[in-house]
């Protein structure tokens, strides 16, 4: 065989190695588990103007490796609103999920509730797992454009620097440095196209302190702990404020949505 048929070959067979080491790194039987959590409830003073909030995406809605529910960051949000709002926290998040399944299955729920603002977190299990940027920008782009055009406010997370991550082995760490932030940029670019999106900064100082805090994850050296997920949220709650700002009382916060 010609050297230059044998390098798409040679790309495959690394591709696969690669995705194979991060995958027995996301898996590894050493490290304890931690269950996923039902964030959904409502929150609040049910006098105050309702607020329907719903999160779509992956296990960092989820919470595993939380020490209670209201530890992790789309609970400690939501509370946060509280002193405006009742409001109404509806997760349609599984842990694990590409944009391809929140596309699939997670959209239409969403949908269905009929939010006044729609967190979105998913890329890192599409960055981890080999979907190409190109295909992970048409599903988000469908996501949020959808939600947008149901009437929802949009607030689109990213990914941080996975390469933070403990849990991978250290030669992988510095690839998915790189290949998270693309995903992130992407998120960023769908974030701009609709006026009713907003992006999540998650690659500033939130990845600073992940990479300079091992408390910042939990036992499975995988997943954020209940501190990593109070330092998510500070940053996921400047996105909401910036998000809360365009609400029109009269339309969104009344009921007038049914």
């Amino acid at each position: 065989m010609q050297l230059s048929r044998k390098w798409p070959l040679l790309s495959v067979v690394g591709g696969a190695a690669f995705l194979g080491q991060i995958l027995y790194a996301a898996h590894r039987p050493d490290l304890p588990s931690y269950d996923n959590y039902e964030t959904s409830g409502p929150l609040g003073d049910p006098s105050r103007p309702g607020l329907r909030l719903v999160a779509l995406g992956d296990s960092s809605i989820t919470a595993p490796g939380v020490d209670q529910v209201d530890d992790a960051w789309v609970r400690r949000v939501a509370h946060a609103l509280t002193d405006r709002y009742f409001v109404h926290l509806h997760a349609v998040a599984k842990g694990g999920s590409k944009a391809s399944e929140v596309l699939a299955e997670q959209l239409e729920p969403a949908l269905a509730l009929r939010p006044d603002i729609a967190i979105v977190s998913v890329a890192a299990n599409d960055a981890i797992r080999g979907v190409p940027p190109s295909r992970f920008r048409l599903e988000l782009d469908e996501i949020v454009g959808s939600l947008v055009e149901a009437g929802a406010r949009v607030v689109v997370v990213g990914v941080g620097d996975i390469g933070s991550i403990p849990r991978l082995p250290r030669f992988l760490r510095w690839y998915l440095t790189k290949r998270s932030a693309v995903f992130d940029q992407v998120s960023a670019d769908i974030a701009a196209r609709y006026p009713g999106a907003v992006k999540v900064d998650v690659r500033g100082e939130l990845s600073k302190a992940f990479w300079a805090e091992q408390t910042m994850f939990s036992g499975d050296r995988f997943h954020a702990s209940s501190h990593g997920h109070k330092h998510f949220a500070h940053h996921v709650s400047i996105a909401m404020e910036r998000v809360l700002m365009g609400l029109s009382p009269s339309s969104w916060l009344d009921g007038s949505r049914g």
